[in-house]
């Protein structure tokens, strides 16, 4: 029921999952779906769709988790982006502020039917 492979799992398929977990952990606490979503400051109709597997904001997500008392697990969710300070002093470098586009020499060509090479 609540085994999936989020390597390999569809987008769809890992919401469901979500969906199903979120589901069981407010039977769990015993509370309804109205109950929920009073408490999450949401419609009873969102937190349906949400245990649905339906789109939902992430706002709504959000305020379910905090409603639930989940939302320290939040921070798992993303890992921090930021590098060590220790290691970007050795570097020399700042806080990225935007991404570059990769150069075409920079990226690996791509192999085509014929490009082996022969010895």
């Amino acid at each position: 029921m609540f085994n999936i492979d989020f390597d390999t799992a569809s987008a769809e398929q890992i919401g469901n999952a979500l969906a199903e977990r979120l589901r069981a952990i407010r039977l769990a606490r015993n509370l309804t779906q109205a109950d929920l979503a009073r408490e999450a400051g949401v419609s009873l109709n969102t937190i349906a769709r949400l245990e649905q597997g339906l789109c939902v904001s992430v706002q709504t997500l959000i305020r379910t988790l905090i409603a639930l008392r989940l939302q320290q697990n939040l921070q798992a969710l993303l890992p921090d982006p930021t590098v060590r300070p220790v290691e970007r002093l050795q570097r020399g470098q700042a806080l990225r502020r935007r991404a570059r586009p990769v150069k075409a020499r920079d990226r690996p060509r791509e192999w085509t039917w014929g490009d082996e090479k022969t010895p």
